[in-house]
């Protein structure tokens, strides 16, 4: 599921080439999600991992994830006792 949920939320992802020649990328569903590279590639895998850092960091302080393309990876109490 987490997989899946990574695959959706990079779908979402926009990039954007700036005036200095880099690009910023960044997924509007997962706020404070962005990176910025010297090449599209890069930038995209830098974004990938913010996105999954993102991930642990969120569920690990228990902070609620957005649900994307009906993608829920929140943990719910039932699952956590």
């Amino acid at each position: 599921m987490l997989t899946r949920y990574i695959q959706a939320a990079m779908h979402q992802a926009t990039y954007e080439l700036l005036e200095d020649g880099t690009f910023y990328g960044e997924i509007p569903a997962c706020q404070g999600v962005w990176s910025n590279a010297d090449n599209l590639e890069a930038c995209r895998e830098e974004l990938q991992d913010s996105l999954e850092e993102w991930i642990v960091l969120g569920l690990r302080l228990g902070h609620s994830l957005p649900i994307v393309d009906n993608i829920n990876v929140n943990l719910s109490t039932a699952e956590v006792a």
